[in-house]
């Protein structure tokens, strides 16, 4: 395995303790705020309660005791502390909180409003390209994120290929960009698919602010802040697709959403691919591997072994072939524990949690 860290699939405050998630029905359009926390001990010898926490009569009651703390195994509960509601006439796609840690933005296909943690009945609008015709709009927004450092920055993509940096200090309503990052179109090399595989489905910023990350669907583009021109890295997660492009069209696998993320250091990227494949770059050895998330192989210390694609007709030992793939198996999320070499990806209904072998 390419050498790299990790990260978890939610989004903490400063305290590890908190953390924001759409509503599990998509349909709601509502965001919960959810305390998550840990407990590893008990309290033993309760007067008014029984074992199962059932409060015991009083006349029964003949002893006192004095409670004791006792070990117990780890416990993880997350309970729901407040609902955002009413906001959003389209699905969600992102939600960011921002580095001030009292406000965050969430994003759907023509808005992004900001919210502030402790009020849950009102937003406030800072981009909306919702055409007064509808029969007149072009573009949707794709993803949305705050920056890391900087409270009054925060960027969205969409999906004719470009990414927006905004600043909330030039104007109240950030319909007007501060910068905005597009490759240049390769006359050469346009198609019926150039504009869909030119969608960004995800942007992520990268932990020291410097960089961001675009995903589209055959590649994974660094961006440097400083340089809107062109990307500065570009890595392809699957191009032996690109001849597969009609019949993806064709069973609309073309429009599947990928996300990104960077490790800790910002040295490795991660994003996911079809046959539940997931591919890691680094950036310092230009290597990558691709690696498959499998009931197969989700057993404890089990190593995971690199996987390949052959496109020509005479495969490797080890190779799958492309007319092979199950392209119902699909990696789409993707996240890595911001100082931990762990990462978890999401395949259909499982979770699968990978550690560096120690």
């Amino acid at each position: 395995m390419v050498k790299c860290p990790n990260l978890w699939y939610i989004n903490c405050d400063g305290k590890g303790n908190e953390f924001y998630g759409e509503g599990q029905m998509h349909e709601d359009k509502t965001i919960k705020l959810w305390k998550v926390s840990e407990r590893d001990k008990t309290i033993d010898g309760y007067n008014l309660k029984d074992g199962n926490g059932q409060m015991k009569d009083p006349s029964s009651i003949t002893t006192l005791h004095i409670p004791v703390v006792k070990p117990m195994e780890l416990m993880v509960e997350a309970s729901p502390r407040r609902i955002f509601a009413n906001a959003h006439s389209y699905h969600i796609n992102s939600i960011s909180v921002n580095s001030d840690q009292e406000t965050y933005l969430s994003a759907d296909d023509l808005r992004i409003n900001l919210w502030h943690l402790e009020i849950t009945d009102q937003s406030f609008n800072i981009v909306d390209i919702k055409p007064t015709n509808m029969e007149e709009l072009t573009e949707v927004i794709t993803a949305a994120e705050f920056h890391p450092s900087q409270c009054n920055v925060f960027v969205y993509s969409s999906s004719k290929g470009t990414i927006r940096l905004c600043d909330m200090r030039s104007s109240a309503l950030c319909d007007h960009h501060t910068k905005l990052f597009e490759e240049p179109e390769d006359p050469t090399s346009r198609s019926f698919f150039s504009e869909i595989i030119s969608s960004i489905s995800d942007v992520k910023f990268s932990n020291n602010g410097r960089y961001m990350i675009s995903r589209d669907y055959l590649s994974v583009k660094v961006w440097d802040l400083n340089m809107d021109t062109k990307p500065v890295e570009c890595y392809h997660v699957h191009e032996y697709l690109r001849s597969k492009l009609c019949s993806l069209y064709e069973n609309d696998c073309i429009f599947d959403k990928f996300e990104c993320c960077w490790n800790g250091t910002d040295s490795c990227l991660i994003t996911g691919s079809y046959n539940n494949f997931f591919r890691v770059f680094d950036r310092n050895t230009r290597r990558d591997v691709t690696l498959e998330a499998s009931r197969d192989i989700a057993k404890a210390r089990t190593v995971l072994r690199p996987r390949k694609v052959g496109t020509g007709g005479k495969r490797k030992k080890d190779e799958i072939g492309v007319d092979c793939l199950d392209f119902s198996r699909k990696i789409l999320h993707t996240a890595w524990h911001p100082q931990e070499n762990i990462i978890a990806v999401a395949a259909t209904n499982n979770l699968y949690i990978f550690q560096e072998k120690l």
